[in-house]
């Protein structure tokens, strides 16, 4: 049977409406979404790699019976009302996560929401991203070339309104696809712990150190060099704020890390470096080699630390020799988890993250304490009723049953090996022709 080919989904069914752009028409849509009936399909658009910080510059919603609205954040930064017209209703969107943050801060947040990619994900669908589930469970493609365009552009060309518009044409569909798939697979109860869990975590706690997270800053061996690269990290964090364009932009994380390992005292020794070269760069050369002249004054004793205190387990390479029970523990949940992943069809890491099973196994509670040190770390009940009884019989592994379990199943693949071979040695013989039998 041949496969059906996807229709390509070219134009919103009501055409591409006008962007929402002051407070008469903002009230309007809100008024037309209050009126809608059944959940309401959400997006939002940034511009990630253009703008400082990760704010919404679109925001599209349609729900059945208000048809699709496409609202611009920059002229109506409070977008209150519309949050006030959907108190009540299921928001759809696809990567909750991704949005959720930036349409807070424009004064938009559910009460109840779903989640398609993560419930695409606990169906056990290969592909998640929002074309590749339209895809699969509605035959409809969309297109996607416009995902990394620079939304704060002004004003949006035709092509990409049509494109925002579409992504959400066919969400709230496809959120009845993906709960019908998560029905018939027993698991509709989990995707909704899991969507709740996501409206009630809040915004993200502030980044301790985000400096740190600097690509490439792996290769900084000292710690004045670190110093140098903080400093370099809050000039030109400060830059790109005040310009308002990602900090990427102003100067590569290769450029920052190249000046910080040579720490350059002079506008030649800075230009010299590969990543000071072009105009960019030697524009605001006294801007770099005051914050690498600031890192230099450091204080040894405000050097910054290799690495941040913390009460993470160590990493697994190194379980092995600090603690081989523990070692021995984690081989085991791995190794189960990942054929309970695979007879549910669920990523291992949406059954558990692998930093709680990490936690309790490093220091495991009593066995009837397992399920409460779980929920403590932010578990879902559903997780906790599949993933605990794993972890209480990861507690009885130990290096020596380990190494006792390899060893029987090194014999028992040496006996399986032989016995194969005896097989095909004597279906040999048999398959040999037999000798003549001499003349008298």
């Amino acid at each position: 049977m041949t496969q059906a080919v996807p229709i390509p989904l070219l134009e919103p069914r009501d055409g591409v409406p006008d962007v929402v752009t002051d407070e008469r028409a903002l009230l309007e849509a809100a008024a037309a979404l209050a009126a809608g009936t059944g959940p309401v399909a959400v997006d939002a658009e940034r511009a990630s790699g253009y703008r400082y910080g990760q704010a919404a510059y679109l925001v599209q919603l349609r729900r059945e019976g208000s048809g699709t609205w496409l609202i611009d954040p920059a002229a109506l930064p409070d977008l209150s009302p519309v949050h006030d017209a959907l108190a009540d209703v299921e928001w759809v969107l696809h990567a909750a996560t991704q949005d959720l943050p930036c349409l807070a801060e424009v004064g938009m947040r559910p009460s109840r929401l779903f989640d398609t990619e993560l419930g695409a994900r606990l169906a056990g669908l290969p592909r998640v991203g929002l074309g590749a589930v339209v895809e699969q469970l509605l035959g409809l493609t969309l297109a996607k070339e416009h995902s990394a365009v620079d939304w704060s552009t002004r004003p949006l060309p035709d092509p990409w309104l049509r494109y925002a518009a579409l992504d959400v044409e066919v969400l709230v569909q496809l959120r009845d696809e993906v709960a019908r798939l998560l029905e018939e697979q027993g698991k509709l109860g989990w995707a909704e712990q899991e969507f709740a869990a996501l409206v009630a975590a809040g915004p993200p706690a502030p980044r301790v150190d985000p400096w740190r997270r600097t690509s490439g800053l792996h290769k900084l061996r000292s710690r004045r060099q670190l110093a140098i690269a903080r400093a370099l990290w809050q000039a030109r964090d400060a830059l790109a704020r005040k310009r308002d364009v990602s900090p990427g932009r102003v100067l590569p994380d290769a450029a920052l890390v190249e000046a910080a390992a040579g720490a350059p005292r002079t506008v030649e020794e800075l230009t010299a470096l590969a990543g000071f070269r072009g105009p960019a760069a030697r524009r605001h050369a006294n801007v770099w080699l005051d914050a690498v002249a600031r890192g230099q004054k450091v204080s040894e004793r405000e050097l910054p630390p290799h690495t941040l205190p913390s009460d993470a387990p160590p990493p697994p390479r190194a379980w092995a020799d600090r603690d081989p029970d523990a070692a021995a523990r984690l081989t085991y949940a791995r190794t189960e988890l990942a054929d309970l992943s695979e007879r549910l069809t669920v990523p291992v890491e949406n059954l558990m993250t692998p930093d709680t099973v990490r936690r309790v196994l490093w220091q495991p509670p009593a066995p009837d304490a397992i399920a409460d040190r779980l929920a403590e770390l932010g578990s879902r009940p559903w997780q906790v009723d599949l993933v605990e009884p794993v972890l209480r019989a990861a507690l009885d592994e130990t290096a020596e049953t380990r190494a006792a379990r390899e060893a029987e199943a090194a014999e028992a693949a040496e006996a399986a090996e032989a016995a194969e071979a005896a097989e095909a040695a004597e279906a040999a013989a048999d398959d040999e022709p037999s000798s003549p039998t001499p003349p008298a």
